[in-house]
């Protein structure tokens, strides 16, 4: 199942040489891929990253920096809508604390742009 994942996220396999550097064997990395075509029309990718608001970045943020999940300035699809109903259910909690709209407004997502 992990060569469906890699197919369908763009990952490529790794291979270290001789001189134990990591080498990448991915047709996938030139960046035209079929799968990043879907995952950019899905609402992935850079593209998807310059459609963030302050709230979104901030989780990408914590989620780089404290919970070490890695580089996050090219999500997939799925892990940038993970990102955004988290910020939605901090937005709610904050308004269901607070009584007020939380401060940074919410940008709707464009989807195949």
């Amino acid at each position: 199942m992990d060569f469906v994942k890699k197919f369908t996220s763009g990952e490529s396999d790794n291979q270290q040489s001789a001189d134990g550097r990591k080498e990448e064997n991915s047709s996938s990395s030139s960046g035209g891929g079929f799968m990043d075509k879907v995952n950019e029309f899905g609402g992935g990718g850079k593209k998807g990253e310059q459609n963030e608001d302050a709230l979104d970045k901030a989780v990408d943020f914590v989620q780089e920096k404290f919970l070490g999940q890695g580089d996050q300035s090219n999500e997939t699809a799925a892990e940038q809508a993970k990102d955004e109903a988290i910020s939605d259910f901090i937005r709610g909690k904050y308004k269901d604390t607070t009584g007020s709209d939380f401060p940074v407004e919410d940008k709707d997502k464009k989807y195949g742009a």
